[in-house]
């Protein structure tokens, strides 16, 4: 018996749409990096993008369990020697609310050149409208 090798032009990608009010940000972050890459799917090829398209709504709302949101501290650097600045969650969440999800997913993924293919297949959006509506996105179940 061979074994089944997807190639790019065979993959016809879905999409779909998480509402993140309410839940967890590693929970939801493990899921959407799987989609992502496709491995919930039979045809899945660690060297081909093989998955789906992924749509956050309500990104702002997203939970961070315990005191996760004053302790944990994300760190950037501007290039310059001395300077890297350093953010906590609840001031990233302000700033930027679909940067910690992101960062998250981002984090989840096989660091190689793919990673920046399957990055832009993540749609994040602060309120519950998205203009993806043509793509006809189903519901994912977290």
């Amino acid at each position: 018996m061979k074994t089944y090798l997807a190639k790019p032009g065979e993959i016809v990608p879905k999409w779909w749409l998480v509402d993140g009010q309410g839940k967890v940000l590693g929970r939801i972050a493990t899921r959407i990096a799987d989609v992502l890459r496709g491995k919930d799917k039979p045809v899945f090829t660690p060297n081909v993008d093989t998955g789906d398209f992924v749509i956050v709504v309500n990104v702002d709302k997203i939970v961070l369990t315990g005191s996760k949101l004053d302790k944990k501290k994300y760190y950037r650097s501007t290039g310059y020697v001395g300077h890297l600045k350093e953010a906590s969650a609840r001031k990233l969440m302000e700033k930027k609310p679909g940067e910690i999800l992101r960062l998250a997913v981002n984090g989840m993924l096989p660091k190689n050149k793919m990673r920046p293919y399957l990055m832009n297949k993540l749609k994040l959006y602060a309120g519950p409208d998205h203009p993806h509506s043509a793509q006809k996105p189903e519901p994912l179940k977290v």
